[in-house]
Order: C-alpha cells, then sequence, then structure tokens
C-alpha cells in the first residue's frame, strides 16, 4: 500500500519517529515535510503549505501527520478527495508546560480538538500521554463560558490506540564495556535544549556531586534551540575542560558513539510523554537517572524503578553520586537495562503499526459529526 506522511515539524522526535517508521514499514510511505521551528505557525500555517505542495491525494491509500498540523483544516482544503488520515501524538497542547513568561493561546488547544475530531484513527505514544490527555481535555472544554461541547471527548476517545514509537537500533546488540575506565564517568545529556527539559535542575545537581568531591565528564549532546539557554551558556565557562562535547551531533554514527562511551544518563524533564533519546542511551549502555513521573515508570520495567527513578532533587542527587562513587559496580544493572530496551527496536514493533495502516486503508472516509 501507498501512504503520504505529512511531517510539519521534522527534528528531534518527530523525524526520528518518521523516518524509523518509513525504513521499517513494509508499505511506500512518501514523506513530505518542514522544518522543526516556529511550531505555533506550523501548527496553524502547515496545512496551506502542504495541500499546495501535494499534486495529488487520490494516489494514496492513507494520509499519516503529526499533532503539530491543522488536520482539520488540511481536509477542509483537500475538499473531499482527503484518503483516511492517522494523527500520531508525540504531545499535546493541554499538558505541555508553559515557557516561564508564556500564557496559555488557547486557540492551539483547539486546533488539537478539532483535528483529533477529524481524523480516522489517533495514536497516543504512551499510556501516560494519552491519560494525561484525556484528563485535561474535559477541564480545557469546561473553560468555555458557555455551549461546552462535551461530546468531544467520547468521539475522540473512540477512535485511540498506543503505539510506542520504534527506536532504530538493532535487536541483537551489547552495550560496550570497553571504554577507558581510568577516566572519570561520562554523563550524558542527549535531551533538547529547551526550558521543558529543565537543564538547571541538571546544572544544580552536577554542581552538588562535584562539591561533594565526585570528578565526572560531560558530553552535552541534543538539538540546540535558536537561542541557547543561559543554563548551558554558564555550564561550558563553569565546567570547561569537563566537557568533552557540545552541542548538536548532526551525524548518527557519531551520535551513537557518545552513547556508547557514557556511563549515565540524567532526565531532568518537566515534560516526557515517551523518550527516545533516554531509551536508545540505556540501549547503548548508559545507566539512566530519571524522575518517577511522567513516562519514565512506564518506560522502564518496574523491578529497576527504585534503582535509577528518582523522587527529587537530593533523590537524584544521591543516585548520582552513589553511580559516580563505584563507577565499576554497575555492570549487570547497565547490561540488564540495555537488554530490557530491546521490546523498543522497531522490529520488534513495525508489524503492528503496518497492522494498523492497513486498517486505516481500510476505513470508509468519515464526514464530520
Amino acid at each position: 500500500m501507498r501512504f503520504l506522511f505529512l511531517e510539519p515539524f521534522f527534528g528531534g522526535s518527530h523525524r526520528e519517529f518518521a523516518e524509523g517508521l518509513i525504513s521499517y514499514s513494509r508499505h511506500q510511505i512518501d514523506l513530505v515535510t518542514l522544518p522543526a521551528r516556529f511550531w505555533k505557525w506550523r501548527m496553524r500555517g502547515a496545512a496551506l503549505y502542504f495541500i499546495k505542495k501535494i499534486s495529488s491525494l487520490t494516489a494514496y491509500d492513507g494520509l499519516i501527520t503529526s499533532d503539530l498540523m491543522s488536520l482539520s483544516d488540511f481536509k477542509a482544503f483537500s475538499r473531499g478527495k482527503c484518503p483516511p488520515t492517522l494523527v500520531y501524538l508525540h504531545e499535546n497542547q493541554f499538558t505541555y508546560p508553559l515557557s516561564p513568561g508564556e500564557h496559555m493561546d488557547y486557540q492551539f488547544g483547539f486546533t488539537d480538538i478539532t483535528t483529533a475530531i477529524a481524523a480516522d484513527r489517533i495514536v497516543f505514544n504512551s499510556r501516560t500521554h494519552r491519560d494525561a490527555y484525556f484528563e485535561a481535555l474535559p477541564k480545557f472544554i469546561n473553560m468555555m463560558p458557555e455551549y461546552r461541547p462535551k461530546w468531544v471527548v467520547a468521539d475522540i476517545r473512540a477512535k485511540v490506540d498506543i503505539l510506542y514509537p520504534g527506536c532504530r537500533f538493532a535487536v541483537e546488540i551489547s552495550p560496550d564495556e570497553n571504554f577507558d575506565r581510568s577516566l572519570p564517568s561520562l554523563i550524558i545529556w542527549n535531551h533538547r535544549w529547551e526550558f521543558d527539559k529543565n537543564p538547571d535542575a541538571f546544572f544544580d545537581a552536577l554542581d552538588a556531586v562535584r562539591t561533594a568531591g565526585m570528578d565526572f565528564r560531560l558530553a552535552l549532546l541534543g538539538e540546540t534551540s535558536q537561542a541557547v539557554p543561559k543554563a548551558f551558556i554558564k555550564a561550558r565557562e563553569q565546567y570547561g575542560r569537563q566537557i568533552i562535547h557540545y552541542g548538536y551531533v548532526k551525524s548518527r554514527e557519531r551520535y551513537l558513539h557518545w552513547l556508547r562511551r557514557g556511563a549515565i544518563v540524567v532526565s531532568t524533564a518537566l515534560q516526557e510523554n515517551f523518550g527516545i533519546a533516554v531509551v536508545e542511551a540505556i540501549r547503548f549502555g548508559c545507566i539512566p537517572l530519571l524522575p518517577m513521573r511522567l513516562s519514565y515508570p512506564e518506560i522502564i520495567p518496574a523491578e529497576f524503578h527504585d534503582q535509577v527513578l528518582y523522587r527529587n532533587q537530593n533523590d537524584l542527587i544521591a543516585k548520582l553520586t552513589r553511580l559516580l562513587s563505584e563507577p565499576a559496580g554497575f555492570a549487570n544493572l547497565r547490561r540488564d537495562l540495555s537488554q530490557a530496551m530491546t521490546k523498543y527496536a522497531w522490529p520488534n514493533l513495525i508489524d503492528r503499526y503496518d497492522r494498523v495502516l492497513e486498517e486505516l486503508a481500510g476505513i470508509s472516509v468519515r464526514g464530520y459529526p
């Protein structure tokens, strides 16, 4: 079968997901994208770009897009020629944390609603995300002063599924234990350099363990925003030669090289609905330290929670101190966690995705309520 994938924000997890799905699916998936910047403009304007970019929609058995495009606009512009549609929700506008000084713009929440209503199928990237969405959606609707469309909750819920995003690593690999253990442990940051990943808490924890006498090295990876957060600028000055890499790595081969050298990956995120970057780092040998919230308790098997999920900042500092104090004492934990991540490899997930796409293609194009 042949599908069209419209990705209005082609970067980070959106890019990883699109490229992985296309690489592993047995179906032909044509990809059309816009760069990963100006997300608010993408959400409102991408449909206008894509409708003129696509020469024919009738050639496709189905359409895939992510949550940062107004699908209702796109379907209206298609004048009834749009094939059945699937929306993959990486995030949503009801639960996404606001940046400092920002106030909620209600139009983006309503775009989420109209996109979901216009979709024939909706896929969330975790149970955590789905549950948070349906907890927040009624509250958002109840903010309306009158004529509240409460029916949309049941309409959206009726076509929801959950599929973890695949990760681009082989099923049969082992974490590299051959890096130089005479050097201080390498701590990995491989998240976006954005406020919602809470870098201030990360560097505060590093300050605390360094003050306590712990030595370590840093690789600050992850996509960089247009304006580098002050926390990273300050860290570059403060940690100096302890930072052995600073900035985004475009080459996937080089990126995986750093993950293989890493000993610890830390997340202090305020928002995370799955966590591809964390899963990748664990698979390639990093021991994670993650908050006991968001998607992490779902992604990490329960038997490891006490060892790698922290409850507050003091607990993060204590767990980080322990890992840095005994760098050679966690080989079994590293190996077992790496093996547990194989469930998220694309080869282990793609059959279900292909079945969902085949089911999508069999849907009669739905009208609006």
